[in-house]
């Protein structure tokens, strides 16, 4: 579960930023958009939020800054000395362009309430720290920070954390994470945190998802019933989906590829598979008729990919992240995907979505509680700044979201200018 998100000093991000999913006050729609988690000292917490804003305000670099995080948590155990940390700083200002940039999450896993977060340079990790709420009270289990005078890592004491922690510190490099480094070398205590990211938090940029983890589903009877289900409850008419696969073979690259470059791939891919993916429509006379996918229209390909995941989020527990979410997708369609968080009955482990999107109609259709719809704008520094709409107290029965947002009550629009377009001016008159 993700309880809350912060990055600062990041691309186009350069004060600290905050994504809450903590439930404020009221009770709209508390019991379907919001739960209460076991986990002790932890917030009754939301079911999804929203982020609006302009393009180019900075709301993709926030669920960058999630990517970035996650990747480093799972892979910078596996890099050389000597290896760029994947960060960007704010350019704008010379005094945060050489500074660390800053992630934080606050995070629920196996029960257990945790604060994890480190700052880094592309040279360096410069801090990390991690805290936990095993029995509701803070304990401190890793505390590092470099000491740019003595050239070393000062180490904090963190006896709640148990284990080879020398061992541990030792083999750490200083582009690399004490947290990948650690489960890497079989901490058992840590590898909650790090499973989170692994396999709870799910991110997809604005294409979505590849179709293909749709279609492996489809190869079992039952999880193909689900996709079929879930295809049907949107309308889209589809009434089954075939799927046959083979080896990956030479005639899957194309023609003009070299020999050698087929050959290398192969070696790389030889246990992978190809699919064929095609969906079945009922003709006016009733007559099954196969269609290739990629005959279909891009709003059905796009929800055919999210299928798989969205079930598999929903029935998991896992926290979605997705990037402009509406789309190819009919805003019925987006109100669809998100209702299915909403709903105890088909998100029983209380899996967790956030997405931006540019799709307005769906602020007045009850589908969102005023403390979960976030804008993101640039300042008058170009500095992405991130804030709820409960900064603005909206009236909750008489307002009407869509209009206000779109009048400017909120920020977050595009400012648009009026262009002149005359006619050339003629050679000889310039």
């Amino acid at each position: 579960m993700l309880i809350q998100f912060s990055v600062s000093n990041w691309r186009s991000v350069k004060e600290n930023q905050t994504l809450s999913l903590v439930l404020a006050k009221g009770t709209e729609l508390i019991a379907s958009n919001s739960f209460t988690p076991t986990a002790p000292a932890t917030p009754s917490l939301l079911r999804s939020a929203a982020i609006y804003g302009a393009n180019a305000a900075g709301k993709s670099n926030l669920l960058r800054a999630m990517q970035t995080m996650k990747k480093m948590v799972m892979d910078s155990s596996k890099g050389q000395r000597g290896d760029l940390v994947p960060v960007t700083s704010f350019l704008l200002d010379s005094a945060t362009e050489e500074s660390p940039s800053e992630f934080e999450v606050f995070l629920v896993a196996d029960g257990v309430r945790y604060q994890y977060g480190f700052s880094a340079t592309p040279e360096r990790i410069h801090e990390e720290w991690l805290f936990a709420y095993p029995n509701g009270r803070s304990q401190k289990w890793l505390g590092r920070a470099w000491d740019a005078e003595k050239k070393v890592y000062q180490w904090e004491k963190c006896n709640a954390l148990t284990g080879q922690k020398q061992l541990w510190q030792d083999s750490t490099r200083e582009n690399a994470l004490f947290l990948s480094t650690a489960v890497q070398l079989n901490s058992k205590q840590l590898q909650p945190v790090y499973d989170w990211f692994k396999k709870t938090l799910r991110l997809a940029n604005v294409s979505g998802w590849s179709p293909s983890f749709t279609a492996s589903l489809c190869k079992d009877s039952e999880q193909s019933k689900k996709v079929l289900a879930f295809l049907q409850a949107a309308d889209l008419d589809i009434q089954d989906v075939i799927i046959e696969s083979e080896k990956m073979s030479a005639k899957h690259f194309p023609d003009d590829m070299p020999d050698e470059l087929k050959t290398t791939l192969l070696a790389k891919m030889q246990d992978s598979e190809v699919l064929d993916i095609k969906t079945v429509h009922r003709s006016l006379d009733g007559r099954a008729v196969s269609f290739d996918f990629r005959d279909e229209s891009d709003g059905t390909q796009k929800f055919f990919a999210f299928a798989g995941p969205w079930l598999d989020a929903l029935k998991n527990g896992f926290v979605l992240v997705i990037d402009e979410l509406h789309d190819n997708l009919h805003p019925k369609m987006v109100q669809f995907l998100v209702q299915l968080f909403h709903n105890s009955e088909t998100n029983p482990k209380n899996a967790q979505l956030v997405f931006t999107t540019h799709e307005t109609s769906i602020l007045n259709q009850d589908v969102f509680r005023r403390d979960q719809i976030w804008f993101c704008e640039k300042d008058d520094k170009q500095s992405t700044r991130l804030y709820p709409l409960t900064d603005f107290k909206p009236r909750k029965e008489r307002e009407n979201l869509e209009a206000s947002y779109l009048a400017g009550r909120y920020g977050a629009l595009p400012y648009l200018r009026s262009v002149s377009i005359g006619r050339g001016v003629p050679n000889g008159e310039r």
